[in-house]
Parts: structure tokens; C-alpha cells; sequence
């Protein structure tokens, strides 16, 4: 459905720390990087996540949030982890949510301008 998303942040050196580190757990990486904005995906040039630099970047009220597919267990852990470490806030330490399905595990930051993110499975999967 979407070919890319694009977020204003205040700090792009910043907030490129904490996504290089979390969705870098997740397989993901700089596929673009410029003055303004940082590009986030699989193949050079073809960005899925884009950080665009705005002095006056507020993110969206409450009820908002991006979760990113992952692969495994540990590659949330990993997510919330290095995220955490690059900057990011704790908004849910990784697990099984069931209130959410039988094998929806998580785990949930707040980066460093306020936006929400996760990182999802949905599948039985072993650690």
C-alpha cells in the first residue's frame, strides 16, 4: 500500500543514530543520505522510512505509531535494545502480547522526537 513514509525530525544526526541502531537490528539500513534527509530500506536509493530535517517537527498526539515487521524474537530484543541504547525511550519492553494475538511479541520505544515505534512479530517463531 505505502511505497514510503516520511517523518520530520529536529536533529537528523540524531535521530539517523537511533534508527541506523534500531532498524539496523531488524536488517534495515541507509539506503540514502543527504543534507536534509536520511532514507531507510533494503536496496540503495529506494527509501521505506525517510527522516526529513524540520526546526519545527512535532510528532502526532497519542494513538500513533509505526510497527516495523520483524523476523524473529531476537531481532526485537535487539531492536529495543540498541534503540534504547542510540537514544531512544522505553515504551514497552519486548514480549508476547496476547491481548494482542497468541504470538504477537513486541517491543515499543519513543525515539528521540517523540515518535512511536515498534517492532512486531505475529507468527509462532523459537527464539
Amino acid at each position: 500500500m505505502f511505497h514510503h513514509l516520511s517523518l520530520a525530525v529536529r536533529d537528523l544526526a540524531r535521530a539517523g543514530r537511533f534508527y541506523d541502531a534500531a532498524l539496523g537490528a531488524l536488517g534495515y539500513r541507509r539506503v540514502f543520505d543527504g543534507d536534509e534527509s536520511i532514507g531507510y530500506g533494503l536496496v540503495d536509493g529506494q527509501d521505506l522510512l525517510l527522516l526529513n530535517l524540520s526546526a519545527d517537527a512535532t510528532p502526532p498526539a497519542d494513538g500513533f505509531h509505526i510497527a516495523f515487521a520483524a523476523a524473529s524474537h531476537g531481532q526485537i530484543d535487539a531492536f529495543h535494545h540498541d534503540g534504547l541504547a542510540a537514544g531512544g525511550q522505553d515504551n514497552g519492553v519486548p514480549g508476547l502480547r496476547p491481548e494482542y494475538g497468541e504470538h504477537y511479541y513486541a517491543g515499543f520505544l519513543i525515539d528521540p522526537d517523540g515518535y512511536r515505534v515498534e517492532a512486531v512479530i505475529t507468527v509462532a517463531v523459537t527464539r
